[in-house]
Formats: C-alpha cells, structure tokens, sequence
C-alpha cells in the first residue's frame, strides 16, 4: 500500500481559487486536505447526513457554525454536526491549510443556505 499525500491524491480546485486533495475518498469516511488563499471563503451550507471535523494544519482559519465564528490556529478543530449551517473562511493574510474529515462522505449531501 503506498502512502497518500498532496502530490499524488486526486486533486480539485474550488471556490475562489482554493485547492482540495482528496487523501481518502470512501463512501462512509472522506478526508480531504484544503488549501485556501488569503481573503477566500466557501458558500454557506448544511450537509443532511455528513458530519465533519475541520482541523487546521497551518494558518489561521474563521469557522462560521449556526452563526458564532470560531477563530482555529494551527493544531486547533471544530466538530460540525450534520443539519449545522457553517462557513469555512480564511479572513487573514497568510494562506490556510487544513483537514476535513465527513462520515458519511459530504458530496452530494450539501444544501446551500442563506446567512
């Protein structure tokens, strides 16, 4: 079994210009490493099934959960159970890398919502 990372996961880009590798894509355990630029944010949504942990690798992320942000430095993450509404942000000026966790996987669970 080789060993996965950034330079030979499936690769994607989103959003504003951000970048995900998909480290582990099962369809009862997904994690993905994000990578978003200075100033970035992801739409607001809800997963009906999916519940996630973000856990931040470098940077400093701002995680919007049923409307309280969350400030995450580097080593720090945050549990978002399915039918929350959340924003994952990146508000400074240095480049955010962390982990998404989802159990099921969050594809084609996701529901835009306003906020």
């Amino acid at each position: 079994m080789t060993a996965v990372s950034t330079a030979n996961a499936a690769h994607y880009v989103w959003g504003q210009q951000c970048d995900g590798w998909h480290l582990l894509a099962g369809d009862d355990l997904s994690v993905i490493e994000e990578r978003m630029p200075p100033g970035t944010r992801e739409v607001r949504h809800r997963h009906v099934r999916a519940r996630q942990f973000f856990y931040v690798l470098e940077g400093r992320a701002s995680l919007e959960l049923d409307g309280i942000v969350r400030c995450l430095a580097a080593g720090q993450g945050l549990h978002v159970p399915p039918g929350a509404a959340h924003q994952m942000r990146n508000d400074s000026g240095e480049e955010l890398r962390f982990l998404v966790v989802s159990s099921p996987r969050s594809h084609g669970d996701r529901e835009v919502v306003d906020g």
